[in-house]
């Protein structure tokens, strides 16, 4: 089979072995795999946690070609999508059922010995979740980095009936835009540097888009909400957007970091304790968040028809990284 390999040289795609499920697992027949933002950042070794070379593909879904002994909960032939970190299952936070910060934590794709840029994978049972047949295999590549902002949102504390605001106007950030209206949020501006991405914000439905790069950019968000920001989404994570979210959120609001930081960032903890800001940290997300991002797609509360931008075949995953990483593009999918 063909596997993509991403090194410090590029991404190149190379032959494997196909492997087989060893007892608990499965395998799988790749149908979708998207790039990730922390897939391009990490090729251009900007991201903190993966190490090069690595095998890629987190954001994957497929049909199940075989079973490894004693798996009894799934069937050849179901299609499934990966909730892709592999947790111990026996640390302190594995216990208290936060396994997404298992203290021994790996992640299939990223951290791990295979990825789901490959013709087939092997993964532990437990990590699957059945894709409804309302859904078709793009809308199934969306299923992971929704659940990122459900769990976000389910930290922050709910949105309903409050004010939001979201920095960075991404694929994340456009699947926490659309969370956000779904969960009850009274308005919701965004921000992004470039134009195109602020209007691209707008046509997603948000209230209004603001220039990141602007002086008065807290201001003009703040004006936007009519008030401050009960909730604000960090889907950027650096020195910039961070300054910017504290000065956004209102007196008891909620920062919620999304984002990968790239680095460390200093953060003005005078006026934290001043306005008894919380600072919360979003870390992946949780097998509830994956039931709740399949539900919102298939009752249509949240639509990525529009999101994929370009799709390319296994063997040009070269291309499609370099396609991804342009800022042309929402998502690119491997089909």
């Amino acid at each position: 089979m063909q596997r993509a390999i991403v090194s410090a040289g590029g991404v190149a795609v190379v032959d494997a072995e196909v492997p087989t499920p060893r007892p608990g697992e499965v395998q799988v027949r790749t149908a979708v795999a998207g790039i990730c933002g922390s897939d391009t950042h990490a090729l251009h070794g900007l991201h903190p946690f993966i190490e090069l070379p690595y095998a890629p593909g987190h954001e994957v879904s497929g049909t199940i070609s075989a079973l490894g002994d004693g798996v009894s909960a799934f069937q050849v032939g179901q299609r499934v999508t990966v909730e892709p970190f592999l947790p111990c299952w026996e640390c302190k936070q594995c216990r208290a059922g936060r396994q997404n910060i298992c203290e021994r934590l790996r992640f299939f794709g990223c951290a791990h010995d295979q990825g789901g840029m490959a013709d087939y994978f092997t993964i532990d049972q437990r990590r699957l979740h059945v894709i409804p047949d309302e859904l078709d295999w793009p809308a199934a590549a969306f299923i992971e980095p929704l659940s990122t902002p459900v769990h976000a949102a389910g930290l922050a504390g709910g949105v309903a009936g409050k004010t939001v605001a979201i920095l960075g106007a991404g694929p994340i950030g456009l699947l926490t835009l659309q969370t956000a209206w779904a969960y009850g949020a009274t308005r919701v501006v965004m921000t992004a540097r470039s134009a195109a991405n602020r209007e691209r914000a707008l046509s997603f439905g948000a209230s209004a888009a603001v220039d990141a790069t602007a002086d008065d950019a807290v201001e003009q968000v703040r004006d936007a909400l009519g008030e401050s920001a009960d909730v604000v989404f960090d889907c950027v994570a650096t020195q910039s957007s961070i300054t910017q979210a504290l000065g956004l959120a209102a007196k008891g609001g909620t920062v919620v970091v999304v984002g990968v930081p790239p680095a460390d960032v200093t953060i003005p903890l005078p006026l934290v304790q001043d306005s008894q800001l919380r600072i919360q940290g979003s870390a992946t997300y949780l097998p509830d968040d994956f039931t709740e991002a399949i539900r919102l797609l298939v009752t249509g509360a949240v639509d990525v028809s529009r999101l994929v931008s370009a799709t390319y075949p296994l063997s040009q995953a070269a291309s499609a990284f370099d396609d991804a990483a342009s800022g042309r593009h929402l998502k690119v999918l491997l089909v």
